[in-house]
């Protein structure tokens, strides 16, 4: 067993017995799991008593756990939200990972007095109405713009009604008829709130019940002779129709419920989430998790399901799952707290539940399927180009891990460089750095490249990190003897490097005087330019964001009352000095602490600029 810290070692003697959240970090001061517990004293100490019955994940987290922070809550409902909130932000190495959760767009309703339709990609706390999220991103927009269109809600940005009374003028969309202008007081407040709702409706799996309502106006309509406008609710219910058709279940039941299923392989694993409102499928929702051989599926799904419903704003009536997680109480108490009302959750073993959990089961197996087999093809792929690599350059070893590194400036000011990392050929954000030059002025890419090259391996030998297998560096001779000159100082001369000239073909290594031709068909050849391509791009997003930053402060500097939150409140909300320039009083005026006399200020000061 390896010996404790002494810092570990003391807190370990006094633990609370309340209930709270736990976080092991390692020796480089990283989060590598989180836990609750109803009572922290209990439960962490059993990490560090016998290990005869833990799983070997658990020995390999509690080997490399230095050291233990601690949250406190009032209950276990508390800490189980916590923990959610906490394996979502930090995605610590021994938790469960739902891969790229944050990334899943929601449908949303804005709460505006007259409200869009917008597709997002996080939850905010604003009154908005949020459904979601989506798996397909591609039938999901399908589905917003049916529903825009044929509830002709408004697609524009206008703050409507606008902040000085004054009527704005109706786009292309009021004459084409998919909008009823709203902006130009064309359409009242109520009249619009009922198409916003037959929306609501939809999304919400209530499209039975808009129909009968639908149905009950276009008769109503007809009877008094406005055939347009019955022909116009006509087109509405066939649009809802429509959707409905796509919809392959009915189980007959007006019931909200969600059917959660899953399938694993060793590390693997694939969770399904059919979603069925007022008796009818309206949606799969799918997603794919990390996890470890030792995970049992107890475990696996009840991490899924508290990563999941933790962001999901729209929880159903039942859950039926195909087995009960290791503490179905506390889960239901957690639900009940999230809705405000009972949330039933079942493991049905029989009848026409157990037939949908087969069928969320069957389309979670056949999903996995499909997922290992475009894993084994990349694993197969991303091989041959790594191996090409080596074979081209003669490597001693495959570069399984390479860095790339670029300069990007405007003229002689706001110089930055990139690093991005390429893991078995695949890009690993996580490894992505940035650099602001620091102690170069004037236009010198190799002193710069030498600067950058020296900031990243110092890190490396500070955190005795391991070093990539390759370093690529953007630019031909000269930007290489800058970096290899650097390595050398810091102690990394057998660091394999390369630097790739403005034709990217043309690879040149250390020792050898001309450069080396890869073949334009070869897979080596298609990686670099991937590598290139991604540290070129992550550089120029970098250098544009800091010349922004610069060019708004010193145009704001002068203006009394303006700091630095409010500079940095304009340029979240405008983009650039050049929009603020554009942008009319009312705009200024509707963010948060500009007043019309400091609109006023802005706008003189930037446009005799």
């Amino acid at each position: 067993m390896t010996p404790l810290t002494p810092a570990l070692k003391l807190k370990l003697e006094n633990l609370p017995t309340s209930p709270g959240v736990y976080m092991f970090y390692n020796d480089r001061g990283k989060i590598i799991y989180i836990g609750k517990a109803k009572n922290l004293r209990n439960r962490v100490r059993t990490y560090f008593q016998s290990k005869r019955h833990q799983d070997d994940k658990t020995r390999r987290m509690v080997a490399k756990a230095v050291d233990l922070e601690l949250m406190l809550t009032d209950n276990e409902i508390e800490a189980l939200i916590l923990e959610a909130n906490l394996i979502r932000e930090h995605k610590p190495r021994y938790n469960i990972d739902l891969k790229d959760d944050k990334h899943f767009p929601y449908i949303k309703i804005t709460a505006e007095p007259f409200p869009r339709v917008l597709i997002v990609r996080r939850l905010e706390k604003d009154g908005a109405t949020y459904f979601g999220p989506y798996t397909s991103s591609r039938k999901m927009r399908k589905t917003v713009a049916l529903l825009t269109r044929m509830f002709t809600i408004r697609t524009c940005n206008l703050v409507i009604p606008h902040p000085s009374g004054k009527k704005q003028k109706v786009c292309l969309d009021y004459h084409i008829k998919r909008c009823f202008g709203p902006c130009e007081g064309h359409q009242s407040r109520e009249e619009y709130a009922e198409l916003v709702e037959a929306v609501v409706m939809v999304l919400s799996g209530k499209s039975k019940s808009l129909i009968d309502q639908l149905s009950v106006k276009m008769k109503q309509a007809s009877d008094e002779m406005k055939y347009e406008e019955a022909a116009r609710i006509r087109d509405q219910i066939e649009a809802v129709r429509a959707l409905m058709f796509k919809q392959k279940v009915d189980v007959g039941e007006l019931v909200d419920r969600d059917i959660v299923a899953m399938a694993r392989e060793e590390r693997d694993a694939v969770a399904v989430v059919m979603q069925i409102r007022q008796g009818a499928l309206i949606g799969r929702q799918d997603f794919q998790m990390a996890v470890d051989k030792a995970d049992a599926d107890r475990v696996v799904l009840e991490n899924f399901i508290e990563q999941y419903y933790n962001k999901q704003p729209n929880l159903p009536e039942e859950i039926h799952l195909p087995f009960d997680p290791t503490s179905v109480s506390l889960l239901r108490a957690w639900l009940k707290k999230l809705k405000g009302s009972v949330v039933k959750v079942a493991a049905p073993r029989k009848g026409e539940k157990f037939k949908l959990l087969d069928l969320a089961t069957a389309n979670a197996r056949l999903l996995l399927d499909e997922l290992l087999i475009q894993k084994k093809k990349q694993t197969e792929r991303t091989s041959k180009m790594v191996t090409a690599l080596k074979d081209e350059l003669k490597l001693p070893r495959s570069p399984r891990r390479m860095v790339c590194f670029d300069i990007s400036n405007t003229g002689e000011t706001d110089a930055v460089g990139s690093c991005v990392l390429f893991e078995n050929a695949k890009p690993k954000k996580s490894g992505y750095r940035h650099f602001k030059i620091k102690s170069v002025t004037g236009q010198d890419d190799f002193s710069m490249m030498r600067e950058v090259i020296g900031r990243y391996f110092h890190r490396i030998r500070k955190e005795d990190d391991t070093p990539p297998d390759l370093v690529v560096v953007d630019g031909g001779k000269g930007q290489l003897n800058a970096a290899l000159a650097e390595l050398h100082s810091l102690g990394f001369a057998d660091q394999l490097i390369i630097g790739l000239a403005k034709r990217l073909e043309e690879v040149f290594i250390p020792g050898i005087s001309d450069s080396i031709i890869i073949n334009r068909s070869s897979p080596a050849l298609l990686l670099l330019k991937q590598l290139r391509d991604e540290a070129h791009r992550f550089a120029i997003t970098y250098n544009r964001k800091v010349r922004s930053r610069r060019t708004i402060k010193s145009a704001l500097d002068d203006i009394p009352g303006i700091g630095p939150a409010r500079r940095t409140m304009l340029l979240k909300h405008f983009g650039s000095i050049e929009t603020v320039r554009n942008a009319t009083i009312e705009e200024l005026t509707t963010l948060k602490g500009i007043t019309k006399e400091m609109a006023e200020k802005i706008k003189s000061r930037l446009l005799n600029q």
